[in-house]
């Protein structure tokens, strides 16, 4: 495959150096994304730049993930507001190998001659002294130059009365883009690397790199930029309301992860699912097509949901999530949430009343009412007589089982030997845990 026309019609290009796709079909280039390793897990915000890697060895290309293990102590500006708080090694080592694990799931590390390749850029920086940076990297860019960025620009704009910003920029953060571009020098000469790729915002760390090695070793080497993922009303791609959207289980769910999914509008499934899943051109026009027909089957964000959960995941955590998300839509039984383990119940049910009710409370209730009333602290009823109106009507159901108001024997299934699912009317939800 032709990685740039690939790219084009996935709506993943933003642009390219001039000779960039002439490279790509003369001969397998070794391409590079870095990573900042902040965090012990990388989030769905990465997920676009990774996505290059993937399409990169898809066209038979050799992929290199960098870990930015010493400019990850500094802090790259782009986009940024204020400078970060900087990592110690042994933080930055722990990051790096969470992140390792994540990337083996979209890249193959052993295929041949394309195999993909993890490097940590302060195996080669940890001996470099100031001095000899300054000497050997530092006087081939111009500060005229390095000023020009956006990324600096940005953070060194004024307002109108002509004072600068607050947070401004340190020099530390200010000689970022000198040591990406050495990465990128490091990386031509010892690995072979001919393309630098990453997020629109990159352009300038990117083409410092390739300005530096045409400069120190009259060598010719490429940029390639994706855009930058954002939401429908123009905001940040990548979080949730209540915070980034990992790809680490123990930080997002595979549940809430596959409901973020599930959760986007057509507008932005019908961008997204070219962007992170690789299905064909056929397969997604398809897709499309269903869905324009009943847009309230949501067959994009099932399908773009189902792709990306099983691949950052697993089928068998898609299967539980898919199986999860029909409890709050009525079509799960009481098996269903007797399959579901309490992690799982828990985060299916997050944002739900939890009415939490002692052992001797719940058996002491004399009947339904008094139960639905006075044991649970009258927070799903105000009072006894509102709850046996709506148990005349047939309004509530426990564990998805339908209840008379005459009911005296509670004998209902704790589920996790804990929970019972109250169901009020159509859509009101409480959980109660009896400990």
């Amino acid at each position: 495959m032709n990685l740039v026309e690939e790219l084009k019609w996935r709506g993943m290009l933003h642009d390219a150096m001039p000779g960039t796709e002439e490279q790509l079909t003369k001969e397998m280039t070794t391409g590079y994304v870095g990573f900042d390793p902040t965090a012990a897990s990388l989030h769905i915000g990465n997920l676009a730049t990774i996505m290059l890697l993937v399409h990169l060895q898809r066209c038979g290309h050799k992929p290199i993930a960098l870990v930015g293990g010493a400019t990850g102590m500094i802090g790259d500006p782009s986009g940024k507001s204020a400078e970060r708080n900087l990592l110690s090694e042994e933080a930055l080592r722990t990051n790096q190998a969470g992140i390792r694990k994540q990337l083996e799931k979209f890249l193959n590390f052993d295929c041949g001659a394309n195999s993909a390749e993890m490097v940590n850029n302060y195996d080669w920086f940890k001996e470099f002294s100031f001095l000899g940076f300054l000497r050997e990297v530092g006087k081939h860019l111009t500060v005229n130059y390095m000023m020009k960025k956006e990324s600096v620009q940005k953070r060194l704009q004024v307002d109108e009365e002509g004072e600068g910003r607050a947070e401004g920029l340190s020099f530390t953060e200010f000689s970022y883009q000198l040591l990406q571009g050495y990465d990128y020098y490091y990386l031509y000469k010892n690995k072979n690397v001919r393309l630098q790729m990453g997020g629109s915002d990159q352009w300038g760390n990117i083409t410092t790199g390739t300005e530096l090695i045409r400069r120190i070793d009259s060598g010719k080497a490429f940029a390639l930029t994706t855009p930058l993922v954002t939401k429908s009303d123009g905001s940040k791609f990548g979080k949730s309301e209540s915070g980034n959207v990992w790809l680490d289980p123990n930080l997002t769910s595979p549940y809430k992860f596959y409901q973020f999914w599930l959760n986007v509008s057509d507008e932005e499934a019908s961008r997204l699912i070219k962007v992170f899943t690789l299905l064909s051109r056929t397969e997604i026009e398809s897709l499309t097509t269903e869905h324009q027909a009943a847009p309230h089957l949501r067959i994009l964000q099932k399908a773009l949901a189902k792709e990306v959960t099983t691949r950052v995941h697993s089928e068998e955590d898609y299967l539980a999530a898919l199986q999860a998300s029909e409890v709050l839509f009525g079509k799960g039984d009481i098996s269903t949430l007797r399959a579901l383990p309490e992690d799982l119940l828990l985060a299916v049910f997050e944002g739900v009343p939890l009415i939490k009710i002692s052992k001797t409370a719940y058996q002491e209730a004399g009947n339904i009412v008094e139960f639905l009333a006075d044991t649970t602290q009258f927070q799903i009823f105000e009072s006894r007589g509102e709850a046996k109106r709506m148990l005349q009507n047939g309004g509530i159901s426990i564990n998805r089982e339908k209840v008379a108001d005459n009911l005296t024997d509670l004998n209902f299934e704790l589920l996790q030997n804990k929970y019972l699912v109250i169901q009020k009317g159509k859509k009101n939800y409480y959980l109660v845990a009896v400990e």
